[in-house]
Parts: structure tokens; C-alpha cells; sequence
């Protein structure tokens, strides 16, 4: 009897810790994230895309990065979250697809993106020996789709394919931008 309720008391003490370490602002944006996430793979889903696109475009920007982590994790896929969200040095998130590790780079954009920000995603994955997944609700222009057709690093999931993502449609095929990587070495070269 005394060990179980040890136990019990124990699993609260972690459950507790736990809640402290995630910071009031970030769990206010998770339950929103959640919630868009619910109506979006349920009631919403038929909503017309332009209305769709609207309700992303106001939400939080920093709600949108956990909303897309949150339709990953949805989906069976490993998630890892940011400690911070300022000063994350341009990865929103990571997310485990298929034994590979993916950064996400989240843009709640209304325009056209901007081809610099792709750049910069682009070097940055080079960089970390990873690839990455430029997730965002604007339009991808013809500089931003030339340069991501160039890279074997980066798939931009915009469109469609976003709306796919969010109310639990398939995902993009993202086999080919595997294949097309040769294996990268620790030191971060070619082999």
C-alpha cells in the first residue's frame, strides 16, 4: 500500500515538474494549435480552401509552428519541440519521417515568399547535414521554386499540399528528395 501510494505520488511530482518546464505562453499555444488542429481534421475539413487559408493566416505565427508540429505528431511522426521560440535560429521544429530527421521552417505568410528565406533555410540545413521542410501559406514564387528545385535539402509544403497535412490528407511524396541526397559524412561532407 505505502509503495503504491510512493508511486502515485512520484508520477505527480514528475506530471508537475513537467508543467513547469513548458513556460504558460507555450502551452496556451499548444492548446491552440490542438484545438485548430481538431477542427481542421474534423468539422472544417471541407471548408473551402480560401477560408481555410484565411483562419491560418490569423492565427499566432508562433501557434502556426505548433500547429503544423502537432499535425505531425497526429500522424505517428517523432516531434521535437523548441525550448524557445525566439532565438531558434531558423528551425521551428524537427520531425522524425521515416528514420530521417526533417527541420521545419514555419511562414504564415500572406504574400509570395520570400526566395532569401529559402536561401537562408537551404544553407542552414546544409549546414546541420540535415533536410528540411519550408512550411508555409503564401504563394512560392518562380525564384523560391527554381531554388528549391536546385536543392536536393529542402521540399517546400505550401498549397495543397499544407492544406493536405493539416486536415490529415496524404502527405507529399518526400522519397524522391530522399533519393536524390547522397549519405553526408560526420565532418559534413559528400561520401
Amino acid at each position: 500500500m505505502l509503495l503504491a501510494l510512493s508511486a502515485i505520488v512520484v508520477a505527480l511530482l514528475v506530471l508537475l515538474l513537467h508543467r513547469a518546464r513548458v513556460p504558460i505562453r507555450h502551452r496556451w499555444r499548444r492548446r491552440q494549435a490542438r484545438a485548430m488542429a481538431l477542427q481542421l481534421s474534423g468539422r472544417d475539413r471541407l471548408q473551402p480552401p480560401q477560408l481555410l487559408y484565411a483562419r491560418l493566416r490569423a492565427m499566432d505565427p508562433l501557434a502556426f509552428e505548433e500547429l503544423l508540429l502537432e499535425c505531425f505528431e497526429r500522424r505517428g511522426h517523432g516531434v521535437v519541440r523548441n525550448r524557445r521560440y525566439t532565438g531558434d535560429n531558423g528551425i521551428d521544429g524537427q520531425v522524425m519521417i521515416e528514420g530521417d530527421i526533417w527541420l521545419i521552417q514555419a511562414k504564415r505568410y500572406a504574400d509570395a515568399i520570400r526566395p532569401e528565406h529559402v536561401a537562408a533555410f537551404e544553407a542552414l540545413c546544409r549546414a546541420k547535414g540535415r533536410r528540411g521542410l519550408f512550411i508555409h501559406t503564401g504563394r512560392t514564387g518562380p525564384q523560391s521554386r527554381a531554388m528549391v528545385a536546385g536543392s536536393d535539402r529542402v521540399a517546400i509544403i505550401s498549397g495543397r499540399a499544407l492544406l493536405s497535412l493539416l486536415t490529415g490528407g496524404p502527405l507529399p511524396d518526400l522519397a524522391v528528395l530522399r533519393r536524390s541526397c547522397r549519405p553526408i559524412s560526420q565532418s559534413g561532407r559528400r561520401i
